[in-house]
Parts: structure tokens; sequence; C-alpha cells
């Protein structure tokens, strides 16, 4: 049976189960309500009996009424998502009871007192947190359910004794894959099993304080050891890490809606998932930048631009002061007021929180300039009475508001579209054609924000400072008035806005960020330990040493460190691992690449195409991948083919297919990829044959490679 239709055989399974749940569920809700409502009659019996009943009577009421109604409570809180797991047991042990056990938010038995959902919190639920392939205790199948509510949408395997697996155990995902080299003839292979499951083990259960870090080659299992790590951690030292909440940051929001299926919520609202287009509260960016602005924007040199933006005069401040006094007009001219505002920045401190100190100075500015006009007269001046004179006056405080106004980040961020105003802040520190380049970027404002514009926004928001507070119109960050209007993505948690007190945080793909975006997620993370996942081979930052500064600045000074690698790939075959290992040949080191041991007989096949034909070789090569493997097909181009490919293929009207540009690849997997003009790829990114070999590691069973030129494929003699 294929693998889709295996997953629908499941799901029905377990919606069968669910269905049972749901119903028993419904009768104890029942049997609540009846319950309250007989504590109340019992209520109004106790009325018309005498009084020394009386007191036994209405004790016996509100026992039942408040233990009603604390069931009714408990059904209601934990009604979505209700069955999240299942242990499937080898039997091994005479004493192991061999019956499937689903884990969810409370227990629940039927009418005739057997099991039906087990508490997470009960300790036979230890091993669906707990069990590992090093020490599995006895557990052969470890199933994720994902439901809506009543629905059962999604389930995913982790197979945890190969060797154990039934013959008519069906498998889920890649733990199908996991139980396939399990199966597998000869001691070898069973030998790379027990090789993949030992070294997975060891990072799982690696200690948690400090900086785990998880390096390892495309499909070496390091997101699923990541978050099965996290939840193994927040098992084990819930009180350590539960109350403070634990945030795992994947690449783009395909990636993080993929894993929210293997991290299952364990009862509570502990854990978030975000993008990095997510970080920040109140906006989300999906919008990649061309790699050149990418690489602007995500350099530590963007922060001294951003200082040097918002200490310039805002565009709509007035240039000139002037104020009546005693019938004398005070006079402070353009230079003199960039002098004020130049001293008050000089003594530090958010600009939001500085209008008093700038308030100050001002108010000593015009003193000065009165005592110059007295003294050129001949007259002295109480200076004292001047400045609380002038201070208590409508227009001063008018003039104040509209020259020292309230910041937000997205109008700091909006100032430098203009080129002049961004050259001034860019000066010795951006070149012409970068300047030229950000503020082009800066100006458009039609496409919204990027995700690499959101590290440069919370960097504003944390050098601007909070506005004063005013009565709260709204929960999330006033990036500006159209932004605050149209957001629908504002996340509905406990937590306050910009939470910093995370107790663990993981981050995926983590060979991708920019020095800004590190600084941005380690604010979230000062009180934190770190999980941390990537593969220098396939990083699309140019420049890796900044990166790891930034990364270092962001762990702090955790002592703790670890590193651990993965070195088998057992999601690719080796045919098409080694033409991907081709391509990046002279970019990374040979230990760098892991080794994959799971071969089809399936070599890539390369097509040459004219450049005019591509859309029929497209369309062409995407319907035999359709007919030829009954699971996914990922069609991988240059970012900006997508919106044309996607138009290309308007007419292949099968939810299989997938269109994606080569950086949101990153972290996905598809059975047959189709990838066009390889040579593209390398040249929109300024880590060009890395994000190939990405794109090119993306399929499990077939690949076929579309191109025109030649060139990106090196020896091939």
């Amino acid at each position: 049976m294929s693998e889709p239709r295996v997953r629908r055989a499941e799901i029905a399974v377990e919606q069968n189960h669910v269905d049972r749940v749901y119903a028993r569920l419904a009768e104890l809700r029942t049997q609540a309500e009846s319950m309250r409502t007989k504590g109340y009659e019992i209520g109004h019996g106790a009325q018309r009996e005498a009084v020394f009943e009386q007191a036994s009577m209405l004790f016996e009421r509100d026992m039942m009424v408040f233990h009603a109604t604390q069931t009714l409570q408990t059904l209601d809180a934990e009604y979505e998502g209700l069955v999240f797991g299942k242990l499937d047991y080898s039997g091994a042990d005479a004493s192991q009871d061999t019956e499937p056990l689903y884990v969810g938010r409370l227990g629940i038995r039927d009418a005739d007192f057997d099991n039906l959902v087990t508490d997470w919190r009960a300790p036979a639920a230890a091993a669906f947190y707990q069990a590992t392939a090093e020490e599995p205790m006895d557990v052969v199948r470890r199933r994720v359910i994902r439901c809506s509510g009543q629905k059962v949408l999604d389930v995913d395997d982790d197979v945890l004794m190969a060797d154990a697996v039934p013959e008519d155990m069906r498998i889920v995902g890649e733990g199908a894959l996991m139980a396939a080299l399990g199966r597998a003839r000869g001691e070898k292979m069973r030998d790379i099993v027990a090789t993949i499951q030992r070294e997975q083990d060891e990072v799982i259960r690696a200690p948690w304080r400090g900086v785990t870090e998880i390096t390892g080659g495309p499909g070496t299992g390091k997101t699923a050891v990541a978050l099965h790590r996290a939840a193994y951690l927040l098992y084990r030292y819930r009180k350590q890490l539960g109350g403070a909440g634990v945030l795992v940051i994947g690449p783009s929001g395909v990636f993080t809606t993929y894993i929210s299926r293997v991290l299952p919520s364990m009862g509570e609202t502990n854990v978030e998932l975000r993008a990095l287009g997510e970080v920040l509260d109140g906006i989300e960016a999906t919008r990649q930048d061309a790699a050149p602005l990418a690489a602007i924007k995500g350099s530590l040199r963007m922060r001294k631009v951003l200082l040097k933006a918002l200490r310039a005069m805002p565009p709509e401040a007035p240039d000139e002061m002037r104020i009546v006094y005693r019938g004398e007009v005070l006079r402070l001219d353009a230079r003199e007021l960039d002098k004020v505002r130049r001293k008050v920045h000089t003594q530090g401190g958010p600009p939001n929180r500085s209008r008093i100190r700038a308030a100050e100075s001002l108010l000593n500015a015009l003193a000065d300039k009165a005592e110059e006009y007295a003294s050129a007269d001949g007259r002295t001046i109480e200076r004292a009475e001047l400045i609380n004179d002038l201070g208590e006056r409508i227009d001063f405080h008018r003039f104040l508001v509209t020259w020292w106004p309230v910041l937000y980040p997205a109008q700091v961020l909006g100032w430098l579209g203009d080129e002049r105003r961004l050259a001034k802040a860019s000066k010795h520190v951006l070149s012409r054609d970068e300047i030229s380049l950000l503020a082009a970027s800066m100006s458009d404002r039609t496409r919204g924000w990027s995700v690499a514009d959101i590290a440069l926004l919370d960097e504003l928001r944390v050098l601007l400072g909070p506005p004063p507070k005013r009565r709260r119109r709204d929960s999330r960050l006033e990036l500006d008035a159209e932004q605050t209007r149209d957001s629908t993505t504002v996340r509905d948690r406990h937590r306050p806005e910009h939470y910093d007190e995370y107790s663990h945080i993981v981050v995926d793909e983590s060979q991708d960020l920019s020095p800004m975006q590190w600084r941005m997620i380690g604010r979230r993370g000062r009180y934190a330990s770190w999980t941390v996942v990537g593969d220098p081979v396939q990083s699309s930052w140019p420049d890796p040493e900044e990166a790891a500064q930034a990364r270092d600045t962001a762990f702090g000074s955790r002592t703790a460190r670890r590193r651990y690698t993965l070195r088998t790939n057992y999601r690719n075959s080796a045919e098409i691992f080694e033409l991907a290992a081709k391509v990046v040949a002279g970019h990374a080191e040979a230990g760098d690449l892991p080794h994959a041991v799971r071969t089809t007989g399936l070599v890539p096949e390369v097509r040459t195409i004219e450049r005019g034909t591509a859309e029929g070789a497209v369309q062409a090569a995407v319907k035999e991948l359709l007919g030829s493997v009954e699971g996914t097909v990922g069609v991988i181009c240059a970012m900006d083919r997508v919106g044309e490919l996607r138009r290309w293929l308007r007419g292949q009207a099968d939810e299989r297919l997938k269109i994606v540009g080569s950086l949101d690849s990153k972290g996905l997997e598809y059975d047959a990829v189709v990838l066009l003009e390889p040579t593209e790829l390398i040249t929109e990114s300024t880590t060009g044959r890395r994000v190939l070999y990405v794109a090119l590691t993306r399929a499990t069973q077939q690949l076929t490679v579309l191109a025109s030129d030649p060139d990106w494929l090196p020896d091939q003699d």
C-alpha cells in the first residue's frame, strides 16, 4: 500500500478511537450537568426541612454543585485536541499490557472503567516523552495525533524498536523509513540504524542548561531530534522550564506549520512556534529580500545606521523656534536646535524616555538666548523665573511635541527611504551602491515588510524605548497607523508583548540567521537555555564570522556549551545525494557532508533544455513525476520565478503539487522534485552553490533537473 493510502487508513483508525473518546466525553458532561441540577434540587428541598437537617443537606448540595461545576470546567477546557499521542508496546515484558495506550490532556475511562485516554501527567504516560530508540521502554511505535476539535487531521510515527515492528503494523511519516531500514536484510544495515538511534538519543537526553548545538547535513533528522529534545526536557524538567515557556523558531511559516505536527501541546500553552518573520509581536512578514539586499539589512552595520537615523531631526519637525517672552521674541535657528538635540542624545537614554530632558535642554537654550539679548542691552534677567514661566506655556509644549515627537519603529525605518537622509545616517558605514539599494527598498511600502525588516524593527523598538503610557487602544506594537488597523496577526496569549523570559529556545536552520536576527532572538533568550540546529554547508548567510559573533553574544555568558554532529543521511537516496555532494564540492570539507545509506536505483535525471522551452519542459516533468510517485512533488526555482511557474502549472489541479522558491524550500522535503535552472539558484544568492545544494536535497525518491546552462555541474566527466 502506498504511503498516502497508509496515512489515510491510519487516520481513519485513530478517528474511530477519537470518536469513542468524544462520545464518552459527552456522556460525562451529561452526567455532570445532571449532578449539578440534582444539587440545586437538594438545596430547594432543604428549605422545607427542619433546621437541624438543613445544614447537612446544604453541605451536600454545595459539594455536589462544586464537584459537578469543576468537572464541567475541566471537560470544557480540555475539549480541543483532547487526544494527541499513542504508544504501541512490544509485549517483550510479560507484565506489560500490550494494548495501545492513548495519551491526552486528561484521563478518560469508558462505562466499564476501561482506559480510553491516559492523562499526560500520569506516570503511565511518561514513555511518550522519555522513551528513545536507545532506551525504548518497550515502546515499538510512538504516534503523534494532530486534531482539530473532534477531527483527526494527521498522524506521524516514531519507531523506537525497528526490529520489533510487527508485519501488520503500519508506520506513517519518517518512522516508516526507519522501520524499513530496520527490516532490511543484512547486519550492516541494522548496524547503521543502531548508530542513527544512538547518536540521536544522546542529543535528546543532553543536559538542559547552557547551549546544545546540533549540526548535520540534509536528512540526518536534526529537526526531529531537536523537537523530541524539547518535549523530553519539558517533561523531565517541567518545574524548571514549564512556567516561563519554550520558544521554537523556524525559517518560515510553512516550516513551523510542519513542525507543529511533531511537537504536541502537552496539555498547556507553554510552547510557542514562530517563524523568523513573526518573532516581533504585532506583525508578520513572509516576503524574502533579494540576497544582496538581505545581506545589507542583516549586517551589524545596520545598528549604526539606525542609531544615527533616530537621532537625526525628524522630517516634519520645525527647524526654527520663536517664542515671545515679555514682549521680546526669543529665536533658536536650525543650527542651535540641532545643537540642543545632539546634547540630549549625548546624555544617553532612548528618545521616547528623554522628552523631559529635551524640554529642560530647550528651556536652557532659550534662557541662554534671553541672557544674550539682555547682555547686549545692559539688562539682567531672572533665569529661573524665565525657565519656569516658559515651561508652563502651552505654545512651548506644542512646539516640543512636534520637535521631539514620540517615535515608532516603522516610522524611523521608513525615513530611510529618503536616499539623502539615508546617506547622511550611513556615512562611512555603507557604500553608495548599498545606500541606493536600501533606500529603494525602504521607499516601497506597497509589498509590506520583508523577513529581514523584522529584525530592524525590533532593534529600533529597543533603541527608541517604549512610548509614553496612554489609554491602551491595542495590544500590538504600534508600527504605524495603517499597519495597526490592518494587522490580523496578533496572537491571543497570556504573556506580555515582547516577552523575554523564555526558559528554553530552539532555533532551527540557524546557519541562515543574520547577525541582526541573532540580536532579535537573543533578547528573547536572556535567561534561557538553548538548542540550536543547523548545517554550515547549507548556509545562505555570506559572512559566517559576523553571524558567529552575534550568535555568541545572544548566548551570553553561559559556560555549558556542547556540540553534537549527526552524520547519517537516511532520507535522501544515495543516488540523489551523490549529485548534491558533487555540486557543493569545493565549498565543504568531506567530513562536513553526511553519509547517505539508502539506495533506490533511481539516478537523478538531468535534462538539457532550450531557454524558450522551459514552460513545456516543466509541465512535462511535473506530469511524469505525479504519475510515478503517490506522494508530494515539489517544483523548486529561483525566488523571483515562483509566480511565473505557478502560472505555468495552473492546469495541474493536484493538491500533491507544491511550488516553492529556493530559499523557502529550506527544511522541507518532497517525494519527488523538479528543479528548474540550477544556475539561476547559484546567481541569485551570495552563497550560490550552497543554496543549490539545499534544493537538490529536498527529494527523497526522484529528482529531475531542467537546465539550459551546463556550468552548474562541475566535473561532469
